[in-house]
């Protein structure tokens, strides 16, 4: 996993082509990302950059995480963030230092991690997309229910997994293989190609596409030409 940044879901609007194609795009406000730590395999036992994002009040924090802050001379921020890295992953970020926009290129596949929209209790309909009971041929009372829920007094219970109604939204999620499509240094913002969790307002992550890059690196297999092997067996060969 390469280096991503925190941001923010400004919103959804579209942009136009050269052609004159209209693409819906979501504008993510990329928060002031600052380097805490930039751990090692050696010292910390696994790679990865660490950041913070907003600002907060040095009183909120213990002693522990605001000597953690001052370590890294960056103000204090609302949390802390890990990007991960693998061994092919290489960085030159040192603590102190700031990630931007410009991390990203036009073009560049990304995945965007956020927390859905909350949607407070919601039947199954809803929540798992049922289709529902027969409108009529007596049907009264089950238009919206969910049906059988299990068997009989052999198991005598309902399975662990079984999709009711219940709770809908705040989960995160992530939407993958999106495309950014424009990079506004000056405003500090992405504008990232159809649409991404979370409403507006909300926190959201962007990471380069992980399929990508699993993508690229995927061999190539040649495919052999068509037809039998000769055969090593000498009396087979003998006869033909």
């Amino acid at each position: 996993m390469a280096i991503g940044l925190v941001g923010r879901k400004a919103g959804m609007t579209r942009v136009f082509t050269d052609a004159g194609e209209t693409v819906p795009v979501t504008v993510i406000e990329v928060l002031p990302n600052r380097v805490t730590q930039v751990k090692a395999q050696d010292k910390d036992g696994y790679r990865a950059v660490q950041v913070t994002y907003g600002m907060r009040r040095p009183q909120l924090y213990s002693k522990a995480v605001a000597g953690h802050y001052a370590r890294a001379n960056v103000a204090p921020g609302k949390a802390l963030v890990e990007f991960r890295l693998t061994g092919a992953d290489k960085t030159e970020l040192k603590a102190g230092a700031e990630i931007k926009a410009d991390l990203f290129k036009e073009g560049e596949a990304v995945d965007v991690t956020g927390t859905t929209i909350g949607k407070g209790f919601a039947g199954t309909m809803k929540r798992h997309n049922f289709a529902g009971g027969m409108a009529s041929h007596g049907n009264s009372l089950s238009h919206r229910a969910p049906g059988s829920i299990g068997q009989r007094q052999t198991p005598g219970r309902v399975f662990k997994g079984r999709r009711m109604s219940g709770h809908m939204g705040v989960v995160r999620r992530t939407t993958e293989n999106l495309r950014v499509v424009q990079v506004d240094l000056e405003r500090n913002l992405l504008l990232i190609r159809g649409a991404v969790p979370g409403a507006e307002g909300g926190q959201v992550i962007v990471r380069p596409s992980l399929k990508a890059a699993r993508r690229a690196t995927r061999k190539i297999v040649t495919p052999t030409k068509t037809g039998a092997a000769p055969s090593k067996d000498p009396a087979k060969a003998g006869k033909k």
